[in-house]
Formats: C-alpha cells, structure tokens, sequence
C-alpha cells in the first residue's frame, strides 16, 4: 500500500508539473503576441520614415525622395466587422526633407501668330518641407502575432523653395502660373512587422496627388506618383 501511495504520489506531483508546464508555455506563447499587444494598449507609434518613388504617365520622369518622422496614436478598440476588423488610428508625418528631381530646363521653339517664338522651361531639382497633419489608417486584425495590415487616407502641404512643378519661365527666371505651395493627398496600403516587443519595421505603398490648388495661375501639378515608404516604429 504504501508503494502504490508513492506511485500516486508520483503521478500528482508529474501532473501538476505537467500543468504547470503547460500554463507557463501558454504565457509564454502570449507573450510573444506583439502585434496584439500594441492593439489591446491601443499604444502611441514613433518612429524616422523614408520615402521615394516615381511619378507615372506623364510624369515618369520625375523622382522623389523624402525622410522625416511620424507619430501616430490607436484610438478605438477593437472593432468588429468580419474580415474588415481592425481598429482605427490617427497619424501625423513631418517630412524637413523633401525633394524632386525633375528633368534639366530647355528651350523650345514655337510658332505664335506666325511666328517663331522661343519658350523656356523651367526644370532640375527641387527642395522643401512637408507636413502630413492627417492620416487615418485602418489596422486589420489578424492572427499574426507579428504581422498587422493597414489601409490609410492622409493629406498634407508641401512648401518648396521654388515653384513646383516646373512651368515656362517668365521673364525674371521662376517658372510662372505654378507655386511654391503644393498640397498632397494621397491613399494606400501597408504593414508593421515585430522584430522584437513594441518595435516594429513599417512598409506602405502610396499613391500620391500633387496640386496647388490653383493657388499659380495654372495648376500642372503632379496627377499621379508611386511612393514607397519604409520606417522603423517604437510603440509606448
């Protein structure tokens, strides 16, 4: 008897440990959840941004590059609405650099009244500021632990030292009927990816509107642009 109390004995203490094991594996297991921890705290995001594209159709031949920061706050809890779950956050991006690369200025003659009239264009590179005070972004929910998708709609203002886009030149040298404030809306897709707790590497793809609004005389802007954007995110 005293034999078979050791072996009971044995057995509880094996599964007790067992289940102690196993709780501590769950624990574990939910620790890792990065992703829903920055859901479930509805957590503010930091982090530096890049970005570069091209612009498309009539402007491919344009180039951007912007770096700055951006800022961003989850606000609501979860929301539940089948494979559109997810929960709703508002960001902001400040872009102290910003540029476009636009083809070299030319000449081109044409015929007015007829006769033949020479035209320059404006062109090269440009400089100037951006600030995106709005962005409202989508995050799904998914079951990743790591992985959360998003959709967003934002807008903003860009400031550049010269008029932009460039136009033909008027006669003291800047290009005329643009101007040097542009505003930009835009809409796209993207994801954060944990690589570790509360530190994510954040990829988006925009498609990007440049207008002035007709702010110059005629408004050229840049109709539609490709922007890649990759940043690095602290979640508090």
């Amino acid at each position: 008897m005293k034999r078979y109390g050791c072996i009971a004995a044995v057995a509880v203490w094996i599964m007790v440990s067992m289940s102690f094991c196993r709780a501590q594996s769950a624990q574990g297991t939910k620790s890792l959840d990065w992703a829903g921890d920055v859901g479930q705290h509805q957590r503010w995001e930091f982090g530096p941004v890049v970005n570069g594209g091209n612009g498309l159709y009539d402007r491919s031949s344009y180039h951007f590059f912007w770096a700055g920061a951006q800022a961003g706050k989850i606000l609501t809890p979860m929301i539940h609405a089948g494979p559109l779950s997810g929960q709703f956050e508002f960001g902001a991006e400040v872009f102290p650099v910003w540029q476009a690369y636009t083809p070299a200025p030319y000449s081109q003659t044409v015929m007015v009244n007829g006769q033949p009239v020479v035209q320059n264009w404006g062109g090269g590179n440009f400089y100037g500021v951006a600030v995106m005070p709005v962005i409202f972004r989508w995050n799904f929910a998914t079951r990743s632990r790591r992985f959360i998708p998003w959709f967003q709609a934002a807008g903003g203002v860009i400031y550049t030292t010269h008029k932009f886009p460039p136009n033909l030149l008027v006669p003291h040298g800047t290009p005329g009927g643009t101007s040097v404030f542009n505003f930009m809306p835009q809409g796209g897709v993207g994801f954060h990816y944990f690589l570790r707790p509360k530190r994510s590497l954040d990829v988006g793809l925009n498609a990007v509107h440049i207008s002035s609004a007709s702010l110059g005389d005629k408004n050229p802007g840049v109709n539609s642009s490709l922007q890649l954007q990759v940043g690095y995110t602290w979640w508090k």
